[in-house]
């Protein structure tokens, strides 16, 4: 193994395994801690997916210190902490928490945090993050129900969250080439920095700034820092030449829309199948605590449906989910819908489906730990970040299309299926 990976998030950490993969590394995503009995030998690059994003910074930062113990203990030469590309977290973390530990205990002087993801529009400039055309300030970020993002300065941010000095490193010096970045990170560490945003809006910057970083033994981010990360062992001799893409097979058997996420991305995805004549059903989450709504009732729905892929779907507008949550309590009102999406998954499985389309970061964490998926292989790209998964279960593996809330276009629930074949 040469890269190890800690991510924040199981969609995140999909997201950032379609990227190495994509780059020419054999990739394997590992749902949680990876067992001590773990084997890394054959893969050039391991994902951990935590569901560390929105827990006590604590808890975030014990699970990914334990987790990066594991992959440098299996062989990694250089780790990344994969964070969401719009940097989702609070004034008291996670990101800069984990980031410090981490830096702390690898005894590095700098790392560099980026969460650009252009294919995607998520692009950083003079530190300030965009989402499209907005500051993600002004994006619907801002009303995100765990974790509302309201300042789009990510060096202010992320000073917040940690002790350690946070500088910028700006496009002027990316522009330059890969140089110029090494020159901006002694000039940071010099100064005393020992985290630097740095600036991006293209792929060719990531790239160039992957080259840049080909010695840090650190690096955070979004998936999209992952780009420039493999040529780099392979101009080291590390990594064999690109090769064609493996081909992809998905288990036979019926197949089903999740969706737990509330972005506008996810809304409009639902809103889309919707009108195109897929079968919905929505769920309530109070009606999920007065068990008027169950599991039971949900697959029965399911299994009455006839033609086409059915969908189930909390997702809700702004106002809605603040109700919910002045009802249940912010966090209860989530768990509700999750724990009977999972309890959903299990039972649909016993049914005979065996490919799950699920929107939603906690959403699919629920799922996954459900069906008691431990390791995943990857497949081909529905759309930037998304890729169709394959779990290492034999006779009871399944698909699985995991969506970041905020990703995939507007037909994205429509159009997945054309690749899983």
């Amino acid at each position: 193994m040469l890269l190890g990976a800690i991510a924040d998030d199981l969609t995140g950490a999909t997201d950032l395994a379609l990227m190495l993969s994509r780059e020419g590394m054999k990739t394997v995503q590992v749902v949680g801690l990876p067992p001590d009995d773990f084997d890394f030998s054959g893969v050039d690059a391991v994902v951990v997916a935590l569901k560390s994003r929105t827990i006590a910074a604590d808890e975030a930062v014990s699970l990914s210190l334990d987790a990066a113990r594991r992959l440098l203990a299996g062989g990694a030469e250089q780790l990344v902490f994969k964070y969401c590309s719009t940097f989702d977290s609070t004034a008291d973390g996670n990101i800069g928490p984990v980031a410090e530990a981490l830096v702390e205990m690898l005894g590095e002087r700098l790392t560099l945090a980026c969460p650009a993801f252009p294919a995607n529009g998520r692009t950083v400039y003079r530190g300030h993050l965009f989402v499209g055309d907005l500051l993600l300030s002004d994006s619907t970020m801002k009303d995100h129900p765990l974790t509302p993002m309201r300042d789009a300065n990510l060096v202010r941010v992320l000073q917040q969250q940690t002790d350690l000095q946070v500088g910028l490193v700006t496009r002027e010096a990316v522009a330059k080439g890969a140089a110029a970045v090494k020159q901006a990170f002694d000039a940071a560490t010099e100064k005393g920095d020992r985290i630097v945003i740095v600036d991006a809006i293209t792929d060719q910057d990531l790239r160039e700034i992957g080259h840049a970083a080909a010695n840090m033994k650190l690096i955070t981010g979004g998936s999209g820092i992952a780009l420039g990360l493999p040529e780099n062992f392979r101009r080291a001799g590390k990594l064999a030449p690109m090769e064609a893409a493996a081909s992809f097979s998905a288990p036979a058997g019926s197949a089903i829309i999740l969706a737990g996420s509330c972005s506008a991305a996810t809304r409009r995805q639902i809103r889309s199948a919707i009108d195109a004549g897929t079968a919905a059903i929505k769920l309530d989450p109070l009606a999920i605590a007065s068990g008027e709504t169950t599991a039971e009732s949900v697959m029965d729905w399911v299994s009455a449906q006839s033609g086409g892929i059915p969908m189930v779907y909390s997702s809700a507008e702004p106002d809605e989910v603040r109700q919910s949550q002045q009802a249940l309590g912010r966090e209860k009102a989530g768990e509700i819908v999750e724990h009977l999406l999972a309890n959903v998954a299990i039972g649909l499985r016993e049914r005979g489906f065996r490919r799950f389309l699920v929107a939603g970061g906690e959403t699919s964490g629920a799922v996954v730990h459900a069906l008691g998926v431990e390791a995943l292989l990857i497949g081909p790209e529905i759309d930037p970040g998304v890729p169709w998964t394959v779990s290492l279960e034999g006779d009871r593996s399944v698909a699985l299309a995991l969506k970041s809330g905020n990703f995939g276009s507007d037909d994205f629930f429509l159009k997945a299926w054309s690749v899983a074949q």
